[in-house]
């Protein structure tokens, strides 16, 4: 998984220096996906797939499949960050998680750009290199610093919902920062950067290689509405831990109605 994230990586990177020859696309309303994606999608899948091709596949840019293996699958997101990416803001992600029976087991999250790869496995830690990630100690909303993604153009219903968590967050928190890469969100909570992240409305390749980073690491991920779901809902709340109670208290009122069915995913059985 390090090594097929470090090759599309290196593909990004290539493409990012020349991206004004790309060919763009929009698939809805600020929803956009490249050459550069479907490129770094068909790079995965062939490096991934081609040592382990019992493995099922599940990604952003192209329809499911589900292999010989029942139940476990890649989650791949082949350019966490286009809009980024696009508009030349040097932070996107290739990232990679490893499902078993509904569990995420494993999990990359690779930043070409700044040449860092977080990994993580069930029980072995999370890590950056040779450094072994542990979330932040703050227990004081006052000290900690927030991440979030904003709803754009194609998410006008949950406006209103996320309007009432961010009002909140800036009364709380010593800083609010917008990044619009969740996969880097998520490793940057595990790195001890970030002592919050939450978002609405994500997809599985979102979040599953990032949650598991922010697990290993000592944290806490749930739906923001307390529940397990993550990557069915889309919706998630990622802490240090020592600040979950309090931040539940704060985003659950917003978004007790926001869940939504788990997309394009096929049955496993």
């Amino acid at each position: 998984m390090m090594s097929a994230a470090g090759r599309a990586g290196d593909g990004l990177l290539r493409r990012f220096r020349r991206r004004s020859e790309l060919r763009v696309e929009l698939k809805g309303p600020a929803d956009f996906v490249s050459e550069a994606d479907r490129e770094s999608e068909d790079r995965l899948r062939s490096l991934l797939l081609r040592r382990y091709p019992t493995y099922g596949f599940l990604t952003e840019e192209s329809a499911p499949t589900v292999g010989s293996e029942v139940g476990t699958r890649f989650i791949v997101d082949p350019l966490d960050g286009t809009t980024n990416f696009l508009h030349g803001v040097a932070h996107f992600a290739v990232a990679i998680a490893l499902e078993r029976d509904g569990e995420v087991v494993a999990g990359v999250v690779h930043d070409p750009s700044k040449g860092e790869m977080f990994v993580a496995e069930k029980g072995r830690g999370a890590w950056l290199g040779s450094q072994r990630l542990s979330v932040t100690r703050d227990r004081d909303l006052s000290r900690a610093l927030f991440a979030t993604g904003v709803p754009h153009r194609n998410s006008v219903p949950r406006h209103a919902r996320y309007l009432k968590v961010l009002r909140a967050a800036m009364r709380e928190a010593a800083g609010v920062r917008r990044l619009a890469a969740a996969a880097l969100d998520l490793a940057y909570v595990a790195a001890g950067r970030f002592a919050v992240f939450f978002e609405l409305g994500l997809s599985p390749w979102d979040v599953a290689a990032g949650s598991l980073l922010v697990r290993e690491a000592g944290g806490r991920v749930t739906e923001p509405d307390g529940g397990d779901d993550v990557l069915g809902s889309g919706n998630v709340l990622a802490t240090n831990g020592r600040l979950h109670a309090r931040m539940l208290e704060m985003v659950r009122p917003a978004t007790a109605s926001s869940r939504r069915p788990r997309p394009r995913t096929p049955p496993r059985g």
